[in-house]
């Protein structure tokens, strides 16, 4: 039996192609820390884009559920994330408590954006989670992903006790899911939003190939 093709997904690509230079080179990735496909994704959006701007925002909310309540939907997860691990050739070691919430680390991520430095705390706090199965609300495993990430460890763990940062990150999910996005990670490129890692990749790889010369990597 021959390929499935997604005709969506190829039209998606078409347009991400088609979009002017500058334009297919800045993007917005909504993500979730908590989430093995925001972790499976990051890498290859902040290699593709000049610019990134880095968007917590709150899988519970935009789910409208806690996919801790339901065992076989973990099940399902954990599944489909390994599938897609071992098929990008990434390590996946599942964090410690998994699938709970790690809101601390989500403000810190709010205040590393806000630093400029979103990019970088995200990478590193996805690697300790999903490479190294650390607890990121874990003080320690926060200040290893502040050191990495160039930011003062007073300020990130400082932001990582302020609840007031969660109201914005429960606004940015309710806004993806009133736009029609049902998982994170969600990519913004222009007009176009994208969610789920599949098509968050697929969008990656148009853009590197409309300009090869001007992506990072």
């Amino acid at each position: 039996m021959g390929e499935l093709i997604d005709l969506a997904q190829r039209r998606e690509a078409k347009q991400l192609r088609g979009a002017r230079g500058g334009d297919a080179l800045r993007a917005q990735l909504f993500f979730d820390l908590s989430c093995p496909f925001t972790y499976l994704a990051t890498e290859r959006v902040e290699r593709a884009f000049a610019h990134v701007t880095w968007t917590p925002a709150s899988s519970e909310t935009l789910q409208r559920r806690s996919v801790a309540d339901d065992t076989e939907t973990v099940d399902r997860l954990r599944g489909a994330a390994e599938t897609r691990a071992a098929a990008l050739r990434l390590p996946l070691v599942w964090p410690e408590g998994f699938p709970k919430q790690v809101p601390a680390a989500m403000r810190a991520a709010s205040f590393a954006a806000e630093q400029r430095r979103g990019g970088a705390f995200v990478l590193a706090a996805g690697r300790l989670a999903f490479c190294g199965g650390f607890d990121l609300d874990d003080p320690e495993i926060l200040a290893e992903a502040a050191a990495a990430a160039g930011l003062r460890l007073d300020e990130c763990l400082q932001a990582g006790g302020d609840a007031r940062r969660d109201g914005a990150m429960e606004v940015a999910g309710r806004r993806l899911l009133a736009a029609g996005a049902d998982r994170l990670p969600v990519l913004r490129i222009g007009r176009s939003l994208l969610w789920g890692e599949q098509r968050v990749g697929a969008a990656v790889a148009a853009v590197r190939q409309s300009s090869p010369a001007l992506a990072r990597g």
